[in-house]
């Protein structure tokens, strides 16, 4: 074994007979294994499943060449370079690459050039493009069991030659959530400990922050996110570029905070800098053509972006004002001068009579009424005084000879 290798690459089995958790693939995998051709696989199951070691294992079974390459890491120049001479793939983290570079595998598998095993963490039917998983057959791994992990921790604690307690060893395999790369961090870190710290409550006391760590299932995917969107809600870029940090680090999903940004350009920044929302878009568009790893730049610039941009809330709030208003009480009557008279009988019933056409006044303008008689004069709309909110407002308060005390919210 290689000096200062981590516990989980030295546990990880090369048979099989080895391999700890999913017995629903087992049946599956020993056909795999023994078959003349393997197919193009890609394994789907949460973090330290064993994924990635299943792929290895079903690569060496078929004696070719292969190549083990994880996307985030992996252009597709540096794949075509790498790709020469290779006939199985093994590619962690599939979802990590854009449609344009999952593309880039349609014809090698389509040919039979590539055996691509695949792994991905993100449901495949969002994550990856539907022409690629046509091609290929879906494993789903599960996560493993609490009997499964006691079982792996007490293998782990054997392999570096110390003995953990069983309280011990039910705990850490508690907190893994049932991710053996985790579990098996965890055992290296307690039997590191000092020998008279190796009871349960002691362990407890000393186990470190790693078990918070970032979990897109979990409450840390949340908690990043919703820290993201407030430091640039807060005009802070640095802090707004951390959360960015340590989402993408922790493996986030890049279109998932595109959805965020683009909802936080519209909620927080809004029309004080109508630049906002259409950068978050081209943001959006960006991480889809460019893929990992490279579309951590466009999201940076975004990010920072938004953060320095003014702030105005004002068409969120005036949309909830509204909502508020039809919640209450309902969908008011359509006043019949903007009813669209469709048939003669609607004419006759007074549908678009007394409708006055804008565009035959000055400056495109007319006042006459437009909400439900019961809301005459009720305003839901309140401009902000940030950024272009000011100009875009002007015209409206004077053809409406709006002051701001005439705004109700």
């Amino acid at each position: 074994m290689t000096v200062g290798m981590p516990l989980p690459e030295r546990m990880r089995p090369d048979d099989l007979a080895d391999f700890s958790g999913q017995g629903h693939l087992v049946e599956s995998l020993h056909s795999l294994m023994q078959t003349s051709r393997l197919p193009s696989l890609l394994l789907f199951g949460p973090p330290g499943c064993g994924k990635s070691t299943l792929a290895l294992m079903l690569a060496k079974s078929a004696g070719k060449q292969y190549l083990r390459l994880s996307a985030p890491e992996a252009g597709l120049q540096h794949l075509r370079r790498s790709l020469t001479g290779t006939e199985i793939l093994v590619l962690d983290e599939l979802h990590r690459f854009s449609k344009a570079q999952q593309d880039f595998f349609l014809p090698l598998v389509e040919s039979g050039d590539l055996t691509l095993l695949a792994t991905t963490t993100e449901n495949p039917s969002f994550s990856v493009t539907r022409q690629l998983l046509s091609r290929l057959h879906v494993l789903r791994l599960r996560p493993l069991g609490r009997s499964e992990l006691v079982q792996l921790a007490r293998r782990g604690a054997e392999n570096i030659q110390v003995q953990l307690p069983d309280d011990v060893l039910d705990l850490l395999a508690g907190v893994s959530q049932g991710d053996a790369r985790t579990l098996l961090n965890l055992v290296e870190y307690v039997a590191a400990l000092p020998r008279e710290q190796l009871a349960l409550e002691s362990v407890k006391a000393v186990l470190p922050e790693m078990l918070a760590r970032h979990d897109k299932d979990g409450d840390s995917h949340y908690e990043l996110a919703s820290a993201l969107i407030k430091s640039i809600r807060g005009s802070d870029p640095d802090a707004a570029l951390y959360y960015l940090a340590c989402l993408l680090e922790g493996g986030e999903e890049p279109r998932f905070i595109c959805r965020r940004l683009i909802l936080s350009a519209s909620e927080d920044i809004g029309l004080a800098d109508r630049n906002a929302l259409p950068l978050a878009v081209a943001c959006q568009q960006a991480v889809e053509f460019v893929g990992m790893p490279e579309c951590f730049i466009p999201l940076a610039e975004t990010v920072v972006y938004l953060a320095l941009a003014h702030k105005s809330n004002s068409a969120y709030a005036a949309y909830l004002n509204a909502a508020r208003e039809v919640k209450l009480n309902g969908v008011r009557p359509v006043p019949l001068h903007l009813r669209n008279p469709s048939t003669q009988l609607q004419k006759e019933w007074g549908y678009g009579k007394n409708y006055q056409y804008p565009h035959n006044y000055p400056n495109s303008w007319v006042k006459q009424p437009y909400l439900p008689t019961e809301l005459t004069g009720r305003r839901f709309y309140q401009p902000r005084d940030n950024g272009e909110e000011p100009r875009l407002s002007q015209w409206w308060r004077k053809m409406h000879q709006i002051k701001d005390f005439d705004i109700l919210t």
